[in-house]
């Protein structure tokens, strides 16, 4: 059987403390789903077509890694995926109080679904999506927060 891992979030944008997780989550399954959520309560900074092409383009040499788009509970996606594990990086002691209480229910949801923390490096722990959308939006300056990928397609938009 083939460990596959769902590693969800909103991607929005991506930033390099995901890198940081994908890249070490891969070594440990043999396929990495990154699963983009739809949350109808917020509204994106960057469309579903952007995030979805940022990552295919930044792993598009490996294809142990792929991206899907998803809406409603995280384990229905895992379960639409063929996932037995959810991957979440952790970056502080709350974010796995918090974790944990999402692992929790998503165990008592589906029993087969295992979740997998694994901790930021040190240099990534203030890289929240959340802070680089601030950032962003009062025009300070996030490169080096971002993929090249991502830092250069948001470079041609300012142009």
């Amino acid at each position: 059987m083939q460990r596959i891992a769902l590693f969800p979030g909103t991607f929005d944008p991506i930033t390099i403390g995901h890198l940081d997780i994908i890249d070490r989550a891969l070594p440990l399954f043999d396929k990495l789903v990154i699963g983009i959520g739809r949350n109808i309560n917020k509204t994106p900074m960057f469309t579903d077509e952007q995030r979805i092409g940022w990552i295919q383009e930044i792993y598009k040499d490996n294809s142990k890694v792929s991206a899907v788009l998803y809406e409603g509970l995280t384990v229905t996606c895992c379960q639409n995926v063929g996932a037995n594990f959810i991957v979440r990086g952790i970056r502080y002691v709350n974010d796995f109080e918090y974790e944990k209480a999402i692992a929790d229910m998503n165990r008592s949801l589906d029993h087969d679904i295992e979740t997998v923390f694994l901790t930021c490096l040190p240099q990534y722990t203030s890289v929240a999506s959340t802070l680089v959308r601030d950032v962003l939006k009062n025009g300070g300056d996030v490169m080096k927060f971002l993929p090249d990928v991502v830092a250069r397609s948001l470079q041609l938009k300012k142009k």
